[in-house]
């Protein structure tokens, strides 16, 4: 059966999804939940997606497609965004305007449910080994053009960048959101830190680091058009 080319419909399905995958999780949501959630008829959904994996995987690509054109915005609108400081900061911003892609970063099983024990799920063909990681890719990118201090090793960076994205989008699993400070003041916070650990004595080359962005971005896209919405993970 060809899928509907109704793109208004789709989109009230995959909004609806997003809010009960993150609401109930995987396990909990039904098919028939979101058609009811989007107004329509459990068979219209089916017009779009095969079933219940097929749409939470739309959920996914739509999310971080959003997360990272968020992110490549932030960082053009900002003057220092090219800094470490500036792209994690805005990465983090961007990470924390979603509540699906923070699901997803920490690996949520509230959210993720069964779904990560399938064969074959997208998780699966995200993984990379270290030497492959965009992480760590970008970190070298960014020692070689100068936006970066040299002195340390890449792969000692991309883990301590790893380790406090993962401990802002679960860090209320641990410490209560009222004894927390605000999470504006706490990205900023990560992002001098960052700056005054990473950026080079000479205040590094904030458009180097804007054009190594710029790179990863088209990157990023052209891969997306060529996989049909394949995800791919190139953000920092």
């Amino acid at each position: 059966m060809a899928k509907s080319d109704n793109d208004e419909r789709e989109e009230r399905i995959l909004a609806a999804a997003t809010e009960l995958f993150v609401y109930y999780g995987y396990d909990k949501t039904t098919v028939s939940d979101i058609a009811r959630s989007a107004g329509i008829s459990k068979g219209a959904v089916y017009l779009h997606f095969d079933g219940k994996d097929d749409l939470f995987e739309a959920v996914m690509v739509r999310e971080l497609g959003a997360y990272t054109e968020r992110w490549f915005d932030l960082i053009e609108a900002d003057s220092q965004g090219g800094t470490i400081g500036g792209m994690y900061k805005n990465s983090l911003y961007a990470l924390n305007a979603s509540d699906f892609m923070a699901a997803m970063f920490k690996r949520d099983s509230r959210v993720l449910g069964n779904y990560v024990r399938k064969p074959g799920n997208l998780f699966m063909s995200m993984r990379e080994s270290q030497e492959t990681s965009p992480r760590l890719v970008f970190v070298r990118m960014m020692q070689e053009a100068g936006a970066m201090r040299q002195d340390m090793d890449p792969a000692v960076i991309a883990h301590i960048m790893d380790m406090l994205a993962y401990g802002l989008v679960a860090i209320d699993d641990i410490v209560p959101k009222e004894q927390a400070p605000p999470m504006e003041d706490v990205i900023e916070g990560i992002a001098t830190i960052m700056d005054r650990a990473l950026t080079p004595a000479d205040g590094g080359n904030s458009e180097a680091g804007k054009i190594i962005i710029r790179q990863i971005a088209d990157t990023a896209r052209q891969r997306f058009e060529a996989t049909d919405g394949e995800p791919e993970e190139n953000e920092p």
